[in-house]
């Protein structure tokens, strides 16, 4: 019974990992939103350099760029050299992280032991005592920074954050991403609160 017990907890792991999806949010200045509204153009902000090689790269930096560059463009932005409405940045990371879970007799739901068809003590959870996996996992987190080009204030952030794969193809890479990108940018220009 523990076997099966470890193989569930395996295969609900990677059933997670699977469906891993984009965390998105993002900051602005309130007082800015008509600003950031009238904006048209735009141009990049010096590549940021970085200690981490995985992040702060060429590649990476091209794909990145280019990622923003499609969804601007999508979006009726143009990019110049001289005088844009404003400039775009971006940042990176690759932090470690740990995932526990612990799981009890009946999966977190009460049960009744003498009634299972086991017999008393063998509910969900084999033996009636919970216990715990760890998963270990990288997280990559991109940020967008839009700055006014006139005053050079941060006008808006746009944070996403995301399980990586492990060894991920090219064009996985690339899809995420593309991904992360239009999630990140779904909010900008941000709408007036009201």
């Amino acid at each position: 019974m523990p076997h099966a017990r470890r193989l569930a907890s395996v295969l609900l792991l990677l059933v997670m990992a699977g469906c891993s999806s984009i965390a998105t949010t993002t900051d602005y200045d309130p007082a800015s939103v008509s600003k950031v509204d009238a904006y048209r153009s735009y141009a990049w902000l010096p590549m940021p350099e970085g200690a981490d090689p995985r992040v702060y790269n060429p590649l990476v930096g091209r794909r990145v760029m280019d990622a923003v560059d499609r969804e601007l463009a999508s979006r009726g932005y143009r990019k110049v050299e001289q005088d844009p409405d404003f400039k775009i940045g971006w940042h990176g990371a690759i932090d470690q992280k740990l995932d526990v879970q612990t799981t009890g007799v009946a999966y977190g739901y009460t049960w009744d032991p003498w009634f299972s068809p086991m017999g008393p003590g063998m509910g969900v959870g084999g033996s009636g005592v919970p216990y715990s996996t760890v998963d270990e996992y990288e997280e990559g987190t991109l940020i967008l920074d839009v700055v006014d080009a006139a005053s050079n204030k941060l006008m808006w952030r746009g944070t996403a954050q995301a399980e990586l794969s492990e060894n991920p193809s090219e064009q996985k890479r690339q899809d995420r991403t593309q991904e992360a990108v239009e999630k990140i940018l779904e909010r900008f220009p941000p709408e007036p609160k009201k």
